[in-house]
């Protein structure tokens, strides 16, 4: 069976990856699917720097804003939604134009991943109450003693990946992260892996990004474009959807800041400067991820005609 085309447009956030993507799909008449582990989120579309209404109308996209904040979408799963998407996109005479910066998540599309084996149902239920009876920072701090790999690249709040860790050690005896680097599945977006098989592609990674100083000036400028634009009541509108502060969808960036400013945790300005310091620090993790792959050719933000050209000659 002959390999399906693809075209993936990683980087990090904020350095372009829309416009690249929309101008290319355009010249070669493709359809844009999300591999952005915040972007999938129906209830923060703006927060999370979602296509507009406008850009999605100038070409068919796939995997924005559908899943509610409450829930969560392993590497594994997105796989198999994106293998759909792929499908979807074929069926309709569209190449595939794969978008986004959750580095496992076009990992899980490119390559296998091998499952973590199933966590049993009272120690996950074990976990979460011990959890609540003892707080988050005492869980932190036995991480740190299990699995100091995996504690140094999660945030002392991310309540989710804490108590993942914790379960799958708990489970296997293993540490999460002795289990990602067996699979290579570390990366910086959602460290759940599933079981979807490899799918036969013939890839071209054409990727955007520039200097991190240049770029974070660039990210401040959005989330103060983003504020203005009615960010932070989007927020709430999320808030009284879903209040609860440990689910899935406000660990992300942004709404985790908001969510505290909502609150009164914070001033709208500190919480503005969270959330540039901690995008900043995400836009770099970002950027050592991708770099490591060296089958991805870098372009700046504005060289779209000349990864059209590359694009030509590899489809």
């Amino acid at each position: 069976m002959p390999k399906v085309p693809l075209l993936c447009i990683p980087g990090p956030t904020g350095a372009g990856k829309t416009s690249a993507a929309l101008f290319l799909a355009q010249e070669l008449h493709g359809g844009i699917i999300n591999f952005d582990s915040r972007q999938v989120y129906a209830d923060f579309p703006l927060i999370t720097a979602q296509p507009t209404s406008a850009e999605q109308s100038i070409c068919p996209h796939f995997l924005y804003g559908f899943l509610p904040t409450d829930k969560a979408v392993s590497a594994g799963a997105y796989a198999d939604m994106a293998g759909g998407a792929v499908s979807e996109a074929r069926a309709r005479g569209l190449l595939p134009i794969l978008t986004g910066g959750t580095g496992l998540y076009l990992r899980a599309v490119l390559e296998p991943l091998a499952p973590i084996p199933q966590v049993p149902s009272d120690i996950r239920a074990g976990i979460q109450e011990e959890c609540a009876r003892i707080g988050l920072p005492a869980l932190y701090s036995r991480l740190q003693e299990v699995d100091p790999v995996s504690a140094k690249r999660i945030h002392p709040n991310d309540r989710q990946r804490i108590t993942r860790a914790l379960e799958v050690y708990e489970a296997t005896k293993k540490p999460l992260s002795s289990w990602h680097t067996e699979t290579g599945s570390e990366g910086p977006g959602h460290t759940e892996t599933g079981d979807a098989e490899a799918l036969e592609f013939k890839a071209l990674k054409l990727g955007v990004t520039m200097d991190l100083d240049a770029l974070t000036q660039r990210l401040a400028e959005r989330i103060e474009a983003m504020v203005s634009a009615g960010a932070v009541e989007e927020a709430g509108e999320a808030m009284r959807n879903c209040p609860d502060k440990d689910a899935p969808g406000w660990s992300g960036i942004g709404c985790a800041e908001l969510f505290k400013y909502l609150q009164g945790g914070l001033s709208l300005d500190e919480a503005k400067e969270l959330w540039i310091k901690n995008t900043r620090a995400y836009a770099k993790r970002q950027i050592t991820w991708f770099k490591k792959d060296k089958d991805i050719r870098w372009f700046a933000p504005d060289e779209h005609q000349a990864m059209l050209e590359v694009a030509k000659g590899f489809f």
